[in-house]
């Protein structure tokens, strides 16, 4: 069988943090090119569930189901669903749950999904390839919620200017392509930042997050992972901005039971039973040598957490991070 076409980021380190056994099963959240769940199952003799949103990932993934026959099961589908999924499927726990979050080399690399600014091709950044897609927002959307998508997902210090730069553009005519809408931010923003990223980036993050309401699918996902796990399952989550860094990193906080109170003045925060015993205080950080043969891994953080209670986790505010 030959190795999938992208390298997952820290594969070595999230097989290490789920630990695989025999007989185990595993559920991976976001399939991709499947190099997550080849891993996971080359290492040790046991079952991977695999979910992916994208109908292209499912159907490229077709060729490494049969290679590894009943151990792998191949589902479309979100996993913030994967409560529903896995139970359609009759089953009730999982051993662990890994989640590559955000876009994949795949969809980056292919022009006509859109979801790259490195060559024009249509607006879309549609995971699913149904719904509205970029262009629909950035050409149908009020200036100020442009602005506040732009700034709220994109961290974009000059969202305002962005967002009326783009409704000036579409007055004469419809954004259309990956290439005009770039060229409206670039013009707007202004040189390149300090770490050498093109101005658009933060941009296309934003519209892309929004477009496919990935934080809104990664607090479901969270949450999922909580009630699907067995007692001493694990969970690892691969982020790759700090939005879904500190999402991630507050719901494991305040179910280890460890939230911290709004101010010193305040009586603590009750805190919950811990359900999840946090692994990482700190994330794990991609090699020098991963990073080095790999730019995309530059930004990656992989937190670990453990299933410490056989009570599925509760559903509720899982903190900042997602507001």
């Amino acid at each position: 069988m030959s190795e999938p076409r992208h390298v997952p980021v820290m594969v070595r380190e999230v097989v290490a943090a789920l630990q695989p056994r025999a007989g185990g099963r595993y559920l991976d959240g976001t399939f991709g090119a499947g190099g997550y769940s080849s891993a996971l199952l080359d290492v040790a003799a046991c079952h991977v569930i695999a979910l992916d949103r994208d109908p292209d990932a499912i159907v490229a993934g077709q060729a490494l189901a049969e290679h590894y026959g009943d151990r792998l099961r191949l589902i479309e589908g979100r996993f913030g669903d994967m409560i529903e999924l896995l139970a359609a499927e009759g089953v009730d726990d999982v051993d662990g749950v890994t989640l590559d979050l955000g876009v994949s080399s795949m969809q980056l690399d292919e022009v006509h999904r859109g979801f790259s600014f490195r060559a024009s091709g249509p607006l879309d950044m549609r995971m699913e390839r149904t719904g509205s897609s970029a262009a629909d927002l950035v050409n149908e959307a009020e200036e100020a919620e442009l602005a506040d998508i732009i700034w709220r997902y994109g961290e974009e210090r000059r969202s305002r200017r962005v967002a009326r730069a783009i409704i000036e553009a579409r007055r004469d005519k419809r954004i259309e392509t990956t290439g005009e809408l770039a060229e409206i931010v670039r013009r707007a923003v202004g040189p390149q930042g300090r770490d050498g990223s093109d101005p658009a980036t933060r941009t296309f993050q934003a519209l892309r997050i929004a477009v496919n309401d990935e934080l809104g699918e990664l607090e479901r996902g969270l949450l999922g992972a909580g009630h699907v796990l067995a007692p001493g399952g694990r969970l690892a989550v691969v982020s790759f901005h700090s939005l879904e860094d500190r999402a991630v990193k507050d719901f494991v906080r305040s179910r280890a039971g460890r939230v911290p109170s709004p101010s010193r003045h305040l009586p603590p925060v009750e805190s919950r039973p811990p359900e999840l015993r946090d692994l990482t205080r700190k994330p794990i950080l991609p090699s020098p040598a991963e990073v080095a043969a790999n730019p995309r891994a530059r930004s990656a953080r992989l937190r670990v957490a453990e299933k410490i209670t056989a009570r599925p986790v509760e559903a509720g505010p899982i903190g900042a991070g997602l507001a």
